[in-house]
């Protein structure tokens, strides 16, 4: 199985690609984890939100795998702990196929894309700058993946 994380945004500083590597080469083998940068929709010339939402969404469907899990990134999503992510990676695992991540940009994702996600969760109530929600995202599979291969995870 493999994470996708489709993240709108490019040329991120160093600190983010550093610790988003960092996660992803913990990973096991069985669940690799690869970043899919979409560039930004280039702000203004009276564009409107939702205008550059369908174009960064119109580019994030161009990448998705024919047959994946969708999973959208949204502040309004439900939030999961990480055991509950475990337990459904698990699922996953038995179901086959992919899972996609995606994390929207400035203006979030569009309804489009939302609409054909299986699951929309949040990853905090705060607003995070997306560089940081990379990190945390790809942080939190990695540490479901520890809870599933029995690695101690808190003091639960």
């Amino acid at each position: 199985m493999r994470f996708l994380v489709c993240a709108v945004g490019h040329k991120m500083p160093e600190w983010v690609t550093t610790g988003f590597q960092e996660y992803a080469k913990r990973m096991p083998h069985e669940a690799g984890i690869e970043l899919l940068e979409i560039k930004p929709e280039k702000r203004g010339g009276g564009k409107k939100p939702e205008q550059l939402r369908a174009a960064e969404g119109d580019r994030m469907r161009a990448l998705l795998p024919s047959k994946c899990r969708i999973v959208a990134m949204d502040e309004r999503g439900r939030q999961w702990t990480t055991a509950k992510l475990a337990d459904s990676i698990v699922g996953w695992m038995k179901d086959g196929g992919d899972t996609v991540f995606l994390i929207g940009g400035a203006d979030g994702l569009d309804a489009s894309i939302k609409n054909l996600a299986d699951e929309v969760l949040a990853l905090s109530a705060f607003t995070l700058p997306h560089g940081l929600a990379r990190i945390l995202l790809a942080e939190q599979l990695y540490r479901a993946m520890s809870l599933i291969k029995g690695h101690p995870y808190h003091r639960a």
